[in-house]
């Protein structure tokens, strides 16, 4: 299974709660934040940075 993530940078509001959730893949760059890897083999906790988005910009899809 292929875990890929898009991330809607034009809607992020810069929150960091996907950061605060899961830093093992999202960081903050500036006032936004951004994944560090866009294809996993699992989606691990970034189905909760997902979740925790309040504008919904992180879309989590396995394959």
């Amino acid at each position: 299974m292929v875990v890929k993530i898009k991330h809607e940078l034009e809607k992020c509001i810069g929150c960091g709660a996907c950061a605060a959730v899961c830093p093992d893949n999202w960081e903050m760059a500036g006032d936004k934040s951004k994944p560090l890897k866009t294809e996993l083999a699992e989606a691990g906790c970034n189905k909760e940075a997902e979740s925790s988005c309040p504008v919904n910009c992180i879309h989590v899809n396995e394959e």
